[in-house]
């Protein structure tokens, strides 16, 4: 397990990297503002960019840390620990105007084992900005919650529907672009990630998964600063053996994201159809409300159906471990405060969540630092954006 000396430790080291690299400005009648932390941090992770170049153009160094600390209660059981949850490094590397390369490897829970397989691992050629081809192993991107990198998350976790469905990353082809109002990704992935990425790309076994989703930007939808809409469609024919997308043999999604001054709200419904333990729908709600301009109050209610008795299996993480079972009826209620240090870039996220499963209640407090370094990728909120604050 990491040691919270380590954490420190780390956490100083990066705030001292860009600190260091950058340079002072020319001399002028007025003194220069100072740049703030979020400023400071934005090209976190860059090495080299000449976007004139007929090669390399830019590249990047990779990586993500998030130390998570929790506290949960069950029925007779509890769970307690501090977990380093996700830790990542890698690089990507644009060239020839039309060429990214992207890999990063992971390593398990406080890494135990220090290398456990790449969650991405991929080459994308960009034909124009409404055709880019990717091959390689990719992320799932069934649901809004799914789709919204972890780097710019505002729970602990995401919601226990998106959990349950084992979306992950798995080898792909996919095919992405933005016309006008609409950007899109479609394609077909395997079923099944391990560690021997040579196995993973070669061994097709375990089914196949087809995948589409889109984002609509909905302009000022109903008077709010921006609106968007955010819907997929999975197909999944798994096999014996198959690690992932193994719940449901189809399923849809669609959500609506408002923002309007410091409020925002995502409103999600899923459902998914067919597999052995029948067909299941949920719904996410997030409203969200920032008090200042890095401080935020988040808050998630979840409420979940299953047609079969156990369709629906309680988070792997914290709520399994202290006792709530699988069953039919699931919500949870979560209240949290966020402070963004360096905007996304280095954030503390606190919460606590009360879960429900068939009547048996798990109640769980959360504190966690996340940070990263590398490029920033876009989403609908919260995807690399943050609100103005109340004060």
């Amino acid at each position: 397990m990491l040691r919270k000396k380590d954490i420190f430790a780390l956490l100083i080291a990066c705030a001292a990297l860009p600190l260091g690299a950058q340079t002072q400005p020319a001399s002028s009648g007025r003194p220069a503002a100072e740049p703030s932390l979020k400023e400071r941090f934005e090209d976190l992770g860059l090495i080299y960019q000449d976007k004139q170049s007929k090669g390399l153009q830019e590249l990047w160094v990779l990586g993500r840390y998030h130390g998570h600390y929790h506290d949960t209660s069950g029925v007779g059981r509890s769970d307690t620990g501090l977990e380093s949850r996700r830790v990542r490094l890698g690089f990507q590397a644009r060239m020839i105007d039309h060429l990214t390369i992207h890999a990063q490897a992971i390593s398990g829970s406080d890494f135990e084992p220090a290398y456990n397989g790449f969650t991405e691992l991929w080459a994308r050629w960009e034909f124009n900005p409404a055709l880019q081809l990717t091959v390689g192993q990719q992320k799932h991107r069934f649901t809004h919650d799914r789709n919204v990198s972890s780097r710019y998350m505002s729970f602990m976790e995401r919601s226990m529907f998106t959990n349950m469905m084992g979306l992950d990353y798995t080898p792909a082809v996919t095919l992405s672009g933005r016309v006008g109002k609409l950007d899109y990704y479609a394609g077909v992935f395997t079923n099944q990630a391990g560690t021997d990425m040579w196995e993973a790309f070669t061994e097709l076994h375990s089914g196949s998964s087809a995948l589409a989703a889109f984002t609509y930007d909905l302009g000022k939808l109903g008077g709010a600063d921006s609106a968007a809409f955010y819907g997929s469609y999975l197909h999944s024919d798994a096999k014996p053996g198959a690690t992932n997308l193994t719940r449901f043999d189809d399923a849809v999604s669609g959500a609506l994201i408002l923002t309007e001054g410091p409020l925002a709200l995502v409103t999600e419904v899923t459902a998914g159809f067919g597999g052995a333990k029948g067909d299941a729908i949920a719904l996410n709600l997030q409203p969200s409300l920032f008090l200042t301009d890095k401080l935020e109050l988040v808050t998630r209610y979840q409420l979940a159906s299953a047609s079969l008795t156990g369709g629906l299996r309680s988070q792997r993480r914290y709520e399994s471990p202290a006792g709530l079972p699988a069953g039919e009826h699931y919500q949870a209620t979560y209240l949290g405060l966020n402070y963004y240090v360096a905007g996304h870039r280095l954030k503390l996220l606190t919460g606590m969540e009360h879960a429900r499963m068939n009547g048996r209640d798990a109640f769980t407090l959360f504190a966690g630092v996340r940070m990263f370094f590398g490029p920033h990728s876009n989403a609908p909120y919260p995807g690399n954006k943050l609100l103005k604050g109340i004060w």
